[in-house]
């Protein structure tokens, strides 16, 4: 049985590791930082997660859905297929700018995780295909090829908005869209 203790210390856990994923990359963080700055017991940590690659896998989970349904969210209620796409790029101009600019999660740990570990490249891959089915959805049967396209500025999008530091790549790739549909 899960007491509110236990529930939060695995919260605590998974609310750090978040941030210093995101923040500081999966490789550069220890778990000694995580279990110091949650503020956690070693024994708490292996508890809950019996690897760092557990936690890592967590993560990618809840931000997976955080962002299947914020996507989700942005688009619905929306008609027109333009419209919708457009909406997205619009939706991450504010996500990295609230964020400030570390890019795509899943793109920054696929970035450090040997190909060969499939378990996380699995899940990386699941979210990605997620957001090119999102925009195959949108658009009609005849313009799949189109999705793919605007799928690759996406990402493309993402990569450069964390070299760059700013939000102008996915403004610039709004704009491609927009000439495109």
């Amino acid at each position: 049985m899960k007491t509110k203790a236990t529930s939060d210390t695995r919260q605590k856990l998974v609310d750090t590791a978040s941030r210093l994923f995101y923040s500081q990359g999966y490789t550069s963080t220890g778990i000694n930082q995580i279990i110091k700055e949650a503020a956690v017991a070693k024994d708490s940590l292996y508890k809950h997660f019996p690897s760092k690659e557990d936690l890592l896998m967590e993560y990618l989970a809840i931000t997976a859905k955080a962002t299947n349904e914020a996507i989700f969210n942005t688009i619905s209620g929306i008609e027109k297929p333009k419209d919708k796409v457009l909406a997205i790029f619009d939706f991450l101009t504010k996500f990295s700018k609230s964020v400030r600019c570390e890019g795509c999660n899943f793109l920054n740990i696929a970035s450090e995780v040997p190909r060969e570990n499939t378990r996380v490249r699995n899940l990386i891959k699941a979210q990605k295909d997620y957001i090119r089915n999102v925009f195959k959805e949108i658009l009609p049967a005849s313009k799949k090829e189109l999705a793919d396209q605007i799928y690759v500025l996406f990402d493309g999008a993402l990569v450069s908005t964390r070299i760059q530091g700013n939000t102008w790549p996915i403004v610039a790739a709004k704009k491609v869209i927009e000439k495109l549909m």
